[in-house]
């Protein structure tokens, strides 16, 4: 499998994207004037303690105060690891540290971003510090020494594990991570690592005691940088980058943290668009609707709402070549794989509910649930699969940081409020002859003006005349019409005249 990654660079917005064997599997954006910060460290002022939720909320200088439940304080996370080894009694310990113990309002402390603000929620903070670089994770504070269970090989584990642990005893009181980069990695570029992030945690800790609350202390690398620093290895074959600015800048960052690569870093100057490589401008344009075509026919439904998404898979055209079983075993196991790379694409987190189509034989179930397993396991977020229902529903969650891909480039629609849907002409047109009878009670005007769409007042002057002129005769009062071209179609008014 071939890797590439794809930079868009502008003034006003980067977009990355990272495809497989010429398929896009999934995108990043990140605009000038609304950059995540998930990642950012900022020094925080306790607003409000809440106990009966077990969280506060921080002022970190944004327009919404930060929320920072108890369990993401580090207290809490040095019990669980001291939990390993003391028979459950720190477990019971944890479950008495209270958020009213651990903070007070007024009080300052250092926080973390862990998850963008979305919707009308605050951004979720943490006091969990970790700071990432090439090969390693540095968490300060705790004791502990971890390897990416991406990292498959034992005995590279064990390397790894022997390695890292000699060259923590010269660091400072902290742990580590061995992040999947890390595979392979020698001594040297460990300690390089290890040196970087420790000297960057005490310039954190330095300027943390000299700003006031409400300031950022350290933002997170710009988002082609990030990208670098988190996915490319040796399976990327290269990254083309459209900008030469932000290409000589990759040039310098990777020289001085990844230097085995900088020649797989292209400055891509064709006058083709580079998002048109690989049709992954066509394949965004797509991620934004709700059907999703199979190639065997059939078709996935994606609908995002508030609390959850919920995946709908259908066989629509697909009759298959065997039986009825066999057609729908086949559209389920397709719909699998297509549904982990949506998750990846649209970027789609919380719960999601996947409707796969109704399967009599127990094979073809557990079958079906292993691929959509194993499809998932390559997707950067943390992702977990529940068990295939008698209803055929599986129920996942999908770790969410950011807005997805919908959320980031759309609005909910000025017509429909976001519904979806928008009345017919018929029930605009009853809506307004109610509209015409609350108003005839409640004044004694001579006569009715009704404002509304041309595609409304057609109607009006066709299927629905005979019932206008009734009503003007109950009335006794006449009713003209005139038609908006600015209205939508829901829209209307009823003027006394």
């Amino acid at each position: 499998m071939s890797e590439e990654i794809l930079a868009n660079v502008s003034a006003e917005e980067t977009r990355v994207a990272l495809v497989e064997d010429g398929v896009l599997q999934e995108v990043l954006i990140e605009r000038a004037g609304a950059r995540g910060i998930v990642g950012n460290i900022y020094s925080g002022r306790v607003q409000r303690v809440l106990p009966g939720m077990q969280s506060a909320f921080v002022d970190i200088g944004l327009e919404r105060s930060g929320f920072l439940h108890v369990a993401d304080m580090v207290e809490s996370r040095q019990e669980d690891s001291d939990a390993a080894g003391n028979n459950g009694e720190s477990g019971r310990d944890r479950n008495c540290a209270r958020i009213e113990m651990l903070l007070r309002e007024g009080q300052d402390v250092l926080v973390q971003v862990s998850k963008d603000a979305l919707g009308t929620k605050g951004a979720r903070l943490t006091t969990r510090i970790t700071l990432p670089s090439r090969y390693l994770v540095l968490m300060p504070g705790l004791e502990r020494l971890g390897i990416s269970t991406r990292i498959a090989d034992e005995a590279e584990r064990e390397r790894l594990s022997a390695m890292a642990d000699e060259l923590r005893c010269e660091a400072l009181d902290a742990g580590f991570i061995v992040r999947t980069a890390g595979e392979g990695a020698s001594r040297e570029s460990l300690l390089r690592d290890m040196d970087f992030l420790c000297t960057l945690w005490r310039s954190i800790l330095e300027r943390a005691r000299e700003t006031s609350p409400g300031t950022l202390i350290h933002g997170d690398l710009p988002l082609v940088m990030r990208i670098l620093r988190d996915l490319l290895d040796t399976r990327v074959e290269r990254v083309r980058i459209d900008s030469r600015e932000s290409w000589e800048q990759v040039q310098a960052f990777v020289q001085r943290f990844i230097p085995q690569t900088p020649a797989r870093i292209e400055h891509y100057n064709d006058h083709r668009p580079i998002f048109d490589l690989y049709g992954v401008e066509d394949e965004i344009q797509r991620a934004l609707r709700r059907r999703v075509e199979l190639k065997s026919g059939g078709y996935l439904v994606i609908d995002q709402t508030e609390s959850m998404t919920t995946i709908d898979v259908n066989t629509g055209g697909f009759v298959g070549h065997r039986n009825f079983e066999e057609t729908i075993c086949k559209t389920n196991l397709e719909a699998a794989r297509v549904i982990a790379r949506q998750l990846r694409l649209r970027n789609l987190g919380g719960i999601i509910i996947v409707d796969f189509i109704d399967m009599t034989q127990e094979e073809h179930r557990r079958q079906v649930l292993r691929v959509l397993s194993q499809a998932v396991e390559k997707d950067l977020a943390r992702v977990s699969v529940g068990e295939l229902s008698p209803l055929g529903l599986v129920e996942m969650t999908r770790k969410r940081t950011r807005e997805s891909l919908e959320q980031l480039l759309c609005e909910p629609c000025p017509t429909c409020g976001g519904r979806g849907h928008v009345k017919t002409a018929q029930t605009v047109c009853l809506d307004i002859q109610r509209e015409i009878l609350r108003e005839a009670r409640q004044s004694e005007a001579s006569g009715f003006l009704v404002l509304a769409s041309a595609t409304v007042i057609e109607r009006l002057l066709d299927e629905d005349a005979s019932t206008l002129a009734g009503l003007e005769a109950t009335l006794g009062r006449p009713v003209r019409l005139q038609a908006q071209d600015m209205y939508h179609n829901e829209q209307f008014d009823v003027v006394v005249v």
